[in-house]
């Protein structure tokens, strides 16, 4: 590296500050229902949007229906804000947001996208170090989450990843934030589920960034191979072949009556592989494992296609799934990390992805994962039919050390390596009489799980997770999570609400009884 790239690497010092500010949704002009400098000049169509008048603020405010619909929707698609909304503000700053939650305890606005950062940071040959699966979500949404995917065993979800935060509270006060000042606050809000304040910046530490990928996956016939693979990689015996090899490790399941592999996410296999990968699902009994890996190289990445080669013919060697099962794919970084956008395409253009989504996301014990395969995929998934799901479902490791005990993320109980399994699964649009029956057929089959944890005394933590009111909020989540009281005190949320729940605000985007922003799904 010469000297003068040194200095801008420097100069950068590895640190991207996210800039939440203008960012509005594209219309076309002939849509906006007020311009900028007439955004206060409407007629009220009720008593809150009668009472914003005298806000003073510069926003875009729309109350049509496009927009009002919009506002009043999110992406699971089972319900909508009821009422819906007024209207849908676009801020033009974060005062305007200030304003608005002095006033009404509003809910947050838009942020920039996770794939706006990577183009970002790839810009200056930089890269955050965790992700998410798709990138198509807000940063705020994520953060007040905790954003996992296949790095996470390595460097921690997004909120292990945050070194500064600017966040408007409840009472509407501006506060910067970091874990040296207002620590409280940081800790509470990252994970916080929108509890604790809006988060309007974030300061994400980057890293040189990789130039490709080599994409892999592997197939399993039994969840103990594929677990103790899983384990291998993350580094949960140090002194494997295997360990630390992959820079992205997750899995999957694959049931037999489920037609392509993976659902949308099947465009990695040829229909011949697929149709092999099918047969072997039907030889063990319905269900197969598929172990997906990366491995990163090029640009600052550690070496280069020779150095990849040598580290992918000794996971061929070492790994233990069924020989001839092994599929390898080389992409851009870029392309690998926004893998999941063909899938949405696709979707879009059959009209299948605003149907309703019915997700279940558990966090479970690294000693019981075995028991729930038996019980759900090879038990409740297999046993009852819900032909016409689809999307996939996800099993992988992560290490507790890699996340910050002090934020508001609640994780299952002490063990120092746990799974996050996500059964993604999508109905056909809940207009049609089939489409309404698997929703409930569904929701029916997300309930058994649950139940079934409960039973067998299975220790399941929810990772985005739905309650449809306060007490079941308070005593299976945030009674369990690690949130400072003092936060709690000192930047209480008075009303902020999110749909169907009586307590938190969980996507970022829709609501009722105050004014919301449109903006992507959490």
């Amino acid at each position: 590296m010469n000297k003068a790239r040194a200095r801008e690497m420097r100069l950068i010092t590895a640190l991207f500050v996210l800039s939440c500010l203008l960012k509005t949704t594209t219309t076309s002009p002939a849509t906006w229902a007020y311009s900028r400098d007439d955004a206060l000049a409407w007629r009220p169509a009720s008593s809150l949007l009668h009472q914003l008048r005298h806000l003073g603020v510069r926003a875009l405010i729309r109350d049509d229906a496009e927009a009002t619909a919009l506002a009043s929707a999110d992406f699971g698609n089972m319900s909508d804000a009821q009422p819906p909304a007024a209207a849908a503000l676009y801020p033009s700053c974060p005062e305007d947001l200030a304003t608005l939650l002095r006033a009404s305890c509003t809910r947050p606005y838009p942020f920039p996208l996770w794939v706006d950062v990577l183009r970002a940071a790839l810009a200056h040959g930089l890269t955050p170090r965790s992700w998410t699966d798709y990138l198509h979500l807000t940063v705020g949404g994520t953060l007040s989450n905790a954003g996992i995917s296949g790095q996470a065993f390595r460097h921690g979800p997004q909120i292990s990843n945050v070194q500064e935060l600017d966040v408007i509270t409840g009472l509407g006060e501006m506060v910067r934030c970091s874990k040296e000042k207002h620590g409280d606050l940081f800790d509470a809000v990252l994970g916080g589920l929108g509890q604790f304040g809006v988060i309007t910046r974030a300061r994400i530490p980057l890293t040189p960034a990789p130039a490709r990928a080599r994409w892999v996956r592997l197939f399993y016939t039994g969840a103990a191979a594929l677990t103790g693979d899983q384990e291998r990689l993350i580094g949960v015996d140090l002194g494997t072949a295997v360990s630390g090899l992959m820079d992205y490790v997750e899995g999957s399941v694959v049931l037999a009556d489920q037609g392509r592999v993976g659902s949308w996410r099947s465009s990695f296999f040829s229909d011949a592989d697929a149709a092999r990968i099918a047969a072997l699902a039907e030889e063990v009994g319905g269900v197969l494992y598929c172990l997906e890996g990366a491995l990163y190289y090029g640009g600052a990445a550690r070496g280069g296609e020779a150095d990849v080669d040598q580290r992918l013919n000794v996971l061929l060697g070492e790994l233990r799934y069924a020989r001839g099962f092994a599929f390898v794919q080389d992409v851009s970084y870029a392309g690998f990390l926004d893998r999941v956008r063909d899938g949405e395409l696709k979707l879009r253009a059959s009209g299948l992805w605003d149907v309703p989504h019915p997700w279940l996301n558990l966090f479970l014990p690294r000693s019981r994962v075995l028991d729930f395969a038996a019980g759900v995929f090879h038990g409740i998934l297999r046993r009852d039919s819900t032909t016409g799901a689809m999307g996939p479902v996800l099993v992988y490791p992560m290490n507790r050390n890699r996340w910050d005990a002090d934020t508001s993320a609640v994780l299952p109980e002490e063990e120092e390596v746990f799974y996050t399994v996500g059964i993604l699964r999508s109905s056909v649009p809940a207009s049609t009489d089939g489409g309404r029956q698997l929703l409930r057929r569904l929701e029916e089959q997300n309930e058994e799980i649950l139940r079934f944890c409960e039973e067998t005394g299975i220790p399941c933590v929810q990772y985005l997770p739905y309650y449809a009111d306060q007490d079941g909020w308070e005593k299976k989540h945030f009674g369990l999570a690690k949130a400072s009281p003092t936060a709690a005190c000192k930047f209480p949320l008075a009303s902020v609400r999110g749909q169907g729940d009586q307590s938190v605000d969980t996507d970022v985007g829709g609501g009722h009884s105050v004014i919301p922003c449109i903006c992507p799904p959490v």
